[in-house]
């Protein structure tokens, strides 16, 4: 497949017109008929050459309409194993529409929105759309661009070639709508990657084994049976049980026993930290079947964790696939647990610092340096491990990796849609930037991938 970048325009001739320097960068035969393509809408046309200086395509407005062409301007431009001319390709960030108005098209998401598009939208045709902006009929998308002001712009176009999913709602992966757009990808042979939610037991049990995580994984278990939870505390002296699919650290309970003392929980309820003492085992069950507020839960190894002020310390590493489909740290933050709190999270109090700063405050210089490289490589393996285990696509993951006192790297989750809390600190400006260009560029890297094999990719 031939791939350039180019201008493109429209006009009001029958015909299309190619400059010398574009014709020869996408080896087209002028003497034979061609078909202009976006997305799945194809249209034939007779093609001449133009005396221009540059890569420039000249549309007829008509086929520009027939195509929906979203735009002129700037896009990559290929010519792929069907001799056809493709234009963009058309990606999609599919998010949840919640109280739609003219300047929120996504409501409070669309400022996450529209930092995302900045990553590649004078590159491609990149947009943003709901499920119910979708028309089955002619199998189209009412889609949200921004342009050159930063402004909302709503254009009809093809469903898109690549999907980045940003649904946050388990519920919302079950709709019609959502069966419906999966089936077209599969009959299309096009991409929907971040597609699935991880079950925080279902995600030990897929790494354990593996050789990456052997040494990595706290001792987990899906059984929260009153003698699995004593067990453990008899082994750990303290656990953390926590809901399979919980956020943000809700429903978290650390628990602690202390021969001489009894048994300590902690957790957080209606905005308030709790710490409650129980001296003997029956009493310490009891009050947690009462407690519990998940279906399910499951049971983890306490981690001694590196401490500053007596705060525990975790870390987030934000992943990314890149433009030559690798794993790479696209952002790192340590998160300093607020007083009292079970977990570190923003959301409870936590406090995002730089990692390597962290770091040197507990280990010499060099030690730091060396457990900072130590945790980015770990996650990378992580997620190349999970990629191999999952029968669909994975573009982004977050871990939340402990780090005990020896040095040693823990993991304690992973999430499958991770927010970007961290990069609002200050010290990760490039890194934001650079995560979001992530995005944009695996997205294309799965757009050109369809145009160079055969077989059905997976979503």
């Amino acid at each position: 497949m031939s791939l350039t970048t180019g201008t493109i325009h429209f006009t009001d001739k029958k015909d299309t017109y190619i400059s010398n320097s574009l014709m020869r960068e996408l080896n087209i035969d002028e003497t034979k008929p061609i078909k202009l393509k976006l997305g799945e809408k194809r249209i034939k046309t007779k093609i001449k050459r133009v005396r221009k200086k540059g890569k420039h395509l000249f549309i007829p407005k008509s086929i520009q309409q027939a195509l929906k062409l979203p735009r002129k301007g700037q896009s990559y431009i290929s010519l792929n194993q069907d001799d056809e001319i493709e234009l963009g390709p058309l990606i999609g960030i599919l998010s949840l529409i919640h109280q739609r108005t003219l300047h929120l098209p996504f409501g409070k998401r669309t400022y996450r929105i529209k930092e995302y598009l900045k990553g590649g939208s004078n590159k491609a045709f990149y947009f943003a759309f709901g499920l119910s902006d979708i028309n089955w009929t002619d199998e189209t998308v009412t889609a949200y661009f921004i342009d050159s002001r930063n402004q909302w712009k709503k254009k009809v176009v093809p469903l898109p070639d690549v999907i980045y999913n940003q649904l946050k709602s388990r519920s919302s992966h079950k709709t019609k709508s959502m069966q419906m757009l999966l089936d077209h990808f599969k009959k299309h042979n096009k991409s929907i990657f971040n597609w699935g939610f991880f079950d925080k037991g279902e995600m030990y049990q897929l790494l354990d084994g593996t050789l990456e995580a052997q040494n990595h994984l706290p001792e987990t278990h899906i059984s929260t049976s009153s003698q699995e939870i004593k067990k453990m505390l008899e082994k750990h002296q303290f656990i953390y049980l926590k809901p399979t699919r919980g956020s943000f650290g809700r429903g978290i309970s650390r628990i602690t026993y202390h021969p001489k003392n009894g048994y300590f929980i902690r957790f957080r309820k209606i905005n308030k930290n709790h710490l409650l003492r129980f001296t003997n085992f029956s009493s310490l069950m009891k009050f947690i079947n009462q407690r519990k507020t998940h279906k399910n839960y499951v049971i983890q190894q306490g981690i001694r964790l590196i401490e500053i002020d007596k705060h525990p310390i975790d870390f987030r590493l934000h992943l990314n696939k890149n433009g030559q489909n690798e794993w790479v740290v696209a952002g790192d933050a340590a998160k300093k647990a607020g007083r009292g709190n079970v977990t570190t999270h923003v959301e409870m109090g936590g406090q995002v610092m730089n990692s390597l700063d962290t770091l040197e405050q507990v280990f010499t210089s060099s030690q730091s340096q060396e457990i900072y490289e130590n945790a980015k490589r770990t996650t990378i393996q992580l997620a190349e491990a999970i990629e191999r285990k999952l029968p669909y696509l994975v573009g982004e993951l977050g871990f939340d990796i402990g780090i005990d006192k020896q040095g040693k790297i823990w993991m304690i989750e992973v999430n499958s849609k991770p927010g970007r809390s961290i990069f609002k600190h200050p010290s990760l400006k490039t890194q934001s930037s650079d995560q979001l260009r992530y995005i944009f560029d695996y997205c294309f890297y799965l757009s050109n991938q369809r145009n160079t094999r055969r077989e059905v990719n997976r979503i």
